[in-house]
């Protein structure tokens, strides 16, 4: 079965491509990974029709939509819908329905459909020239040429990259917050700052209040705005010059008390923000961003992570777990109310933060990852990593307020979503009572979608007393629905797809068929990470290594009691090594990083698909030599020889590994001599490569070009497996490294597997 072709042609990665019959013999932990599906919602390799100009057709039983699974009576104008089987009549609109006048969402292929509703309207973004709106909030303690960096990628954007029907706003932050009113509100053209105190946590009402902005102007979808009399957010057609200027003249406060940290008031000032565009949107649900630009940890008000005086560190994972980070909690329930705002308003908030030091990314990670914003970190503004991701925001056309609702026939329970967004508490009859992740609802909301967002929904199996009067159906369905409005576009859109597997007794080969270890492994990842947040590495740890000691003794092939009689079918045999990655990778073990890094890496594996995720579990390395074109390698010190090149790809950062007679050559300029042709284009080769891996990812990786036994190459050395170490039987021979650490390799692993997967 080629999982790949399935997901190009509905958008869905499945751990189990056929679940276990609904029984009290088979119980929900018998699978050890969870029924799930990782969806991509607006997956643009999802062939569909063009978008139908009508609303879909709905069962007034379980809202599911008209789809091709849907049983159809033409003389008697009835559809029987495949979820709960009630018998519904087809709308007059409908009436010349035949078996050769089928409506598009019928067709057998048509697995995925989108309509442009009429029941919401024109309104929302896109319409009557609407097409969004920014508001960049900037942190005045970046250094002077931070700040110039700053302003030199936004005057880009603001020539060329951005609408001119765009509404643009500025926040500056230091101690304390100034709002800049880019258009004179009495007509004299005059820019004014409004000054707030960034020491106090001011409610929506008052920030609007001390603005003189107000949320009552704001209208239902199809009307006509009526725009309120205000400076602060104004079309760019109208404030470029003021905007421009106001933007050019941010002065660096780069000096500071000897001894101290900058005062800054990162919570207060997107909370002005916030409270900014929930006022002045014409449209609810516009789309608006707030792009946040800062440099150091915040360090006065709400959201506050550190003091200013520098005798106090920042918090460190072991402050966090014993719980001595003063702030930390306080400042994750600010940034926690942040995020249900920016939810009920369908605002998304960016972090650029581009420091050598903390900048509070631990307590954000919140608002942003529900919020479906970017998360940028870097080590100035003045990198590339910044200035290629802020301009893929100018660019990129967004997709906003976005909202997704799944339907599923009555054997199957949703337990939640894994990924960037937020629960709706909207309960029926399919939410389980174990909730998981984003759970305890059948819709979740998004601020902002693209074509790579990925969600991994949970399910549960309903279990049923085994009774032979009782006939199920051979099939189950899943109906995911994601509605949502184009930045550059009138009106709603509603995209449904709707799948079916079989249901197999749950010893049956078509169980067994249908494991996808890629997805399972993302799913896998997913769930330890949530499990993370609330518990110590060594407890994740040792759950990743029950749950894997659970499905080797349940799917493998063995004699009780022999180890050496172990065997994985081929179906199975890659997923205890997904597991080993997993375990020794920075979202575990989160040694030797800060906590902002880890929310940061945290952050990434939550909302990317299946195949990278993989890269950042499993990182991929390609071998370049003079013997061919680049082949694919074990990621195994074993991979390192003096005359080879390797390509190291953990997707945050990109390595370019010379081995010691390639640096050598190198060194001495073998690559510019005439007679050298073959060593010149052997180098050349990776670079290549790895500029293409680095210009289709965002955020932008890191790249790093390192010698064997070269400092720089312990960005490689950490990922591989340390199949010769210091304390090894075996010698290390041609130049091959050794790794100096205490982690197990591999081969330990999976024999330590194989002797407990086997007892009795």
């Amino acid at each position: 079965m080629d999982f790949a072709e399935l997901e190009a042609v509905e958008g869905l990665r499945w751990a189990w491509n056929a679940w276990p019959i609904p029984s009290s013999s088979s119980k929900p932990s018998d699978l050890v990974v969870p029924p799930s599906v990782i969806h991509i919602p607006l997956s643009p390799s999802v062939d569909h029709p063009p978008p139908l100009p009508y609303d879909p057709l709905l069962c007034p039983q379980c809202l599911s939509s008209l789809n091709p699974y849907a049983r159809v009576d033409y003389r008697s104008s009835l559809w029987s819908c495949p979820f709960c089987l009630s018998r519904n009549p087809f709308p007059r609109s409908y009436s010349g329905i035949a078996d050769h006048n089928l409506p598009a969402e019928l067709f057998p292929t048509h697995s995925t459909v989108e309509y442009l509703l009429r029941s919401h309207g024109g309104g929302g973004a896109g319409a009557g020239g609407f097409r969004g709106a920014y508001v960049f909030v900037v942190d005045e303690c970046v250094e002077e040429e931070g700040v110039g960096a700053v302003v030199e990628e936004v005057r880009r954007g603001v020539a060329g990259a951005i609408a001119e029907e765009v509404l643009v706003g500025l926040v500056t932050f230091s101690g304390d917050v100034r709002v800049h009113e880019i258009g004179g509100r009495d007509g004299d053209g005059c820019s004014r700052v409004f000054v707030l105190p960034g020491d106090r946590d001011l409610s929506k009402e008052k920030i609007q209040n001390l603005l003189g902005i107000s949320q009552h102007h704001r209208h239902t979808f199809g009307n006509s705005p009526s725009i309120q009399k205000q400076g602060f957010l104004l079309p760019l057609s109208e404030c470029e010059f003021n905007f421009t200027t106001a933007f050019e003249e941010i002065t660096s406060i780069s000096q500071t008390v000897p001894g101290h940290r900058h005062q800054r008031a990162t919570g207060t000032a997107i909370s002005t923000a916030v409270a900014l565009l929930e006022a002045c949107l014409p449209y609810p649900g516009g789309g608006g961003r707030i792009i946040v630009f800062t440099s150091g940890p915040a360090t006065v008000g709400p959201g506050m992570i550190a003091e200013t005086d520098l005798s106090k560190p920042i918090r460190t994972h072991r402050d966090l777990s014993n719980g001595t980070a003063p702030f930390y909690n306080r400042s994750c329930n600010f940034y926690k109310h942040i995020a249900q705002r920016l939810s009920e308003a369908s605002l998304v908030l960016d972090l650029f933060a581009c420091s050598l030091d903390q900048v509070g990314v631990a307590e954000l990670r919140v608002p942003v990852e529900t919020s479906g914003g970017l998360m940028v970190l870097a080590e100035s503004f003045e990198s590339d990593q910044f200035r290629k991701c802020l301009r893929n925001i100018f660019e990129t056309t967004m997709n906003f307020d976005a909202t997704i609702e799944v339907v599923t026939t009555k054997e199957v329970k949703i337990c939640g979503a894994l990924g960037p967004c937020i629960s709706l508490q909207k309960k029926n009859e399919s939410v389980s009572a174990k909730e998981i992740g984003q759970g305890g609802t059948y819709s979740w909301k998004l601020g902002a979608i693209t074509g790579k967002t990925c969600l991994a929904f949970i399910f549960q199996v309903q279990q049923y007393k085994d009774e032979p009067n009782i006939q199920h159906s051979p099939v189950f369905f899943l109906q995911f629905k994601t509605q949502y409005r184009r930045t550059d576009s009138p009106g709603t859109r509603l995209r449904v797809t709707t799948v079916a597997r079989r249901w197999a007794p749950l010893r049956s080969p078509e169980i067994a068929a249908g494991f996808d270890q890629e997805a399972a492994a993302a799913v896998m990842a997913r769930l330890a990470i949530d499990r993370a947040e609330r518990a110590h590495a060594r407890d994740v740890i040792r759950w990743i290594d029950k749950r894997l000691i659970r499905f080797a003794s349940r799917f493998g092939d063995y004699i009780p009691s022999d180890p050496s009689s172990f065997r994985l079918a081929s179906g199975f045999s890659l997923f205890p090594q997904f597991m080993y990655h997993l375990r020794r990778s920075q979202f575990i073990d989160v040694f030797n990083t800060s906590p902002d890094e880890t929310a940061f890496f945290r952050l990434m594996l939550n909302r990317e698909p299946v195949v990278g995720s993989l890269i950042m579990i499993q990182p991929t390395l390609f071998q370049y030599s003079f013997d061919g074109p680049p082949i694919p390698v074990l990621l195994d010190v074993s991979s390192i020889e003096p005359d080879v090149i390797l390509l190291f790809d953990s997707y945050f950062y990109v390595v370019i590994h010379y081995g010691s007679s390639i640096s050598q050559w190198r060194k001495l300029g073998y690559d510019n001599d005439p007679n050298h042709e073959n060593l010149r284009k052997l180098l050349e080769a990776p670079e290549i490569d790895a500029e293409s891996l680095i210009s289709e990812r965002i955020p932008v990786p890191k790249l790093i070009k390192c010698d064997q036994h070269g400092s720089q190459a312990r960005f490689l050395l950490a990922k591989l497996n340390p199949s010769v170490k210091q304390n090894s039987s075996g010698v290390a021979v041609n130049g091959t490294n050794v790794i100096f650490t205490d982690d197990v390799s591999l081969q330990t692993f999976v024999e330590h597997l194989q002797a407990l997967a086997v007892q009795p």
